[in-house]
């Protein structure tokens, strides 16, 4: 049985301890840390890490015989996970997968599959026959949540105010909401705008 060298990058240390317990468990995983005497940056077949260490080792451009990139997660929302997938992350679970569940996505990564947690496959699933927003619409959704009205969002965005109307109707058809409130209601539920952004008016 060949050893599958997986390397724990985790940025939560408690969660690092654990999860290197989980795998050690298996006689097929041998998982190491930055922490460990042993840790080498090239030796690995699966890398372990959190959603923002995801993002940044994917946008380093690393050839197809770089380590795959698991990422264990809180993060269940749509926007985050089509961030994730489309970064070129290889694997996603969320923080309450089993162990069972954990080591079975490292075997899957290691031969060269995708893998997604339950939850996250559904949320995927369901986000299949929704439109996407393009890049302005979400810009313009994302100051919506903020409060600003058509004038104010063509000003800090360098449009004219008919164009925004014209995104912002863009915007309520795709979410299928009833009005501006509604749809910044709509899109932080599924993760599009951050929720740190919305005004709390």
């Amino acid at each position: 049985m060949a050893t599958i060298h997986v390397h724990i990058l985790h940025a939560d240390p408690v969660l690092r301890a654990g999860i290197a317990a989980i795998l050690s468990r298996h006689a097929d995983m041998l998982p190491s840390s930055p922490e460990a005497p042993f840790y080498t940056a090239g030796g690995a077949a699966v890398i372990v890490t959190d959603y923002d260490g995801g993002i940044k080792l994917c946008a380093q451009h690393r050839p197809a015989s770089a380590p795959r990139v698991l990422v264990l997660t809180p993060h269940n929302k749509e926007g985050a996970v089509r961030q994730a997938l489309d970064a070129g992350v290889h694997g996603y679970l969320l923080q309450s997968c089993t162990a069972d569940e954990l080591a079975q996505a490292v075997r899957t990564l290691r031969d060269g599959q995708r893998c997604l947690g339950e939850t996250v496959a559904r949320c995927v699933a369901d986000s299949l026959g929704r439109s996407e927003l393009t890049s302005r619409e979400t810009d313009v959704l994302q100051l919506l949540g903020k409060g600003y009205c058509n004038k104010t969002i063509a000003r800090e965005l360098g449009i004219a105010p008919g164009t925004v109307k014209t995104y912002v109707k863009g915007v309520l058809g795709k979410l299928n909401a009833t009005a501006r409130t509604h749809a910044v209601v709509l899109a932080s539920e599924r993760g599009l705008i951050r929720m740190e952004a919305v005004s709390a008016r």
